[in-house]
């Protein structure tokens, strides 16, 4: 795959090495999921991994939290080699992870990265040494960490201690402020002591994740300003359906316009009506939109209006964005810098030409008292008309050769 990566206006971070996956600011910002089955159930768990990774994900998560699913992780592992499957894969850690990775060796070792919070690794008494054991295995089996703070489990002990500040210096700050300052404290001072521990600072990612657009924006500029470490973005409980989609890309677009973030979820609440896929084709959307990283041909349509009361070019639109679904897999692998093609499918004659004309290959369909004929063009010129019943196999035989002399 090729990458358009805007180099100039990331925000400089070490690379750290998940897997076989580089990440930081010379590297692509890359698109990371999370599975939602019982990491015990093998079979379930390796079948949505690979579901995840075929539609895009390059890093997975799983969730480790018992001793059934640490025992599952090297299994899970073995299968994904067997199905010529490399994905990096994270184990989720809360609460119990010292006492996991202690007791399950083969799946310290299996997993690519660990991701800890430091909210509850363990109260004020526990934590050093609870800290400590994970990075002690992290260095052992030379593992990344994220270290992953979240804005609904903050560490009590730190929330405390800026309390504590805030009333002895009668500051008037408020209650947000105070939230946003402890999650960039919590990392910052877990990162600082996972590096007195031994562990390198190119073994080291971060984040700090907050369910609300602003806040995540203030936290984010706030922690690209005072490390370098590569951040990992995303809304935590982004919430449900369209909303959750919009808010994710509000953010994402802010911070990654701005320099700030080196790999990225979208965390959506599961709905039974569409796949868990879903989070990474708008994480692909996002990178594509702001033109850093294509991963599919970028079809083009008009919304329609009162010239377009036909509506034919809306189920070609259809058509063909189905077509390159199905076909991208295999493209992908015999026609590189396919996902960089732009294809317009247009209603009517006021824009039809002119947006057929920018595309690498356009159709200008008429509309409504308009001559029953569609003039196609590539490359900036026209090439041929179509007429008849069959305009949409024309096209997408025109399309396909297209893509076949073109993509080599």
């Amino acid at each position: 795959m090729q990458y358009n990566i805007l180099m100039n206006k990331r925000i400089e971070t070490h690379t750290v090495k998940v897997g076989n996956v580089l990440i930081g600011s010379n590297h692509p910002i890359r698109v990371q999921s999370m599975t939602n089955t019982n990491t015990s159930d093998v079979k379930k768990t390796v079948d949505q991994i690979l579901e995840l990774h075929d539609a895009g994900s390059e890093i997975v998560r799983i969730t480790v939290n018992d001793q059934d699913s640490a025992k599952s992780v090297e299994d899970i592992k073995n299968k994904l080699i067997q199905n010529n499957c490399n994905v990096p894969i994270v184990g989720d850690f809360h609460f119990n992870g010292h006492l996991l990775l202690s007791s399950y060796p083969g799946a310290a070792a299996a997993l690519d990265k660990y991701r800890i919070n430091p909210g509850n690794i363990g109260g004020k008494s526990k934590y050093d040494d609870n800290f400590e054991k994970i990075i002690n295995i992290a260095i052992k089996n030379n593992k990344p960490v994220r270290i992953g703070a979240n804005w609904g489990s903050l560490n009590k002990d730190t929330m405390d201690e800026l309390l504590k500040q805030k009333d002895n210096d009668k500051r008037d700050i408020s209650y947000s402020l105070l939230i946003k300052n402890a999650l960039v404290k919590s990392v910052i001072d877990s990162a600082v002591q996972a590096i007195s521990l031994g562990l390198p600072e190119d073994k080291i990612i971060i984040s700090c994740k907050t369910s609300n657009v602003n806040d995540l924006v203030d936290v984010y500029t706030d922690l690209s300003n005072k490390c370098k470490y590569p951040l990992h973005l995303g809304l935590t409980e982004a919430g449900l359906g369209r909303d959750a989609v919009i808010s994710s890309v509000a953010a994402l677009s802010i911070l990654i316009n701005q320099g700030i973030g080196d790999t990225i979820r979208v965390s959506l609440t599961p709905d039974k009506a569409s796949s868990r896929t879903e989070e990474v084709k708008v994480c692909q959307q996002v990178l594509s939109s702001l033109g850093i990283r294509n991963y599919t041909p970028r079809v083009i349509s008009c919304p329609g209006c009162g010239r377009t009361s036909n509506n034919y070019f809306v189920e070609l639109s259809k058509s063909i964005k189905g077509y390159i679904n199905e076909k991208m897999p295999v493209w992908k692998k015999s026609h590189p810098g396919v996902e960089n093609m732009n294809i317009a499918v247009m209603g009517c004659i006021v824009n039809g030409p002119g947006e057929s004309k920018h595309a690498n290959i356009g159709i200008s369909l008429p509309g409504n008292n308009e001559d029953p004929s569609a003039p196609v063009y590539i490359d900036g010129k026209k090439y041929k008309t179509l007429q008849g019943h069959d305009i949409e196999e024309q096209f997408i035989d025109i399309l396909q050769s297209y893509i076949e002399e073109t993509y080599k």
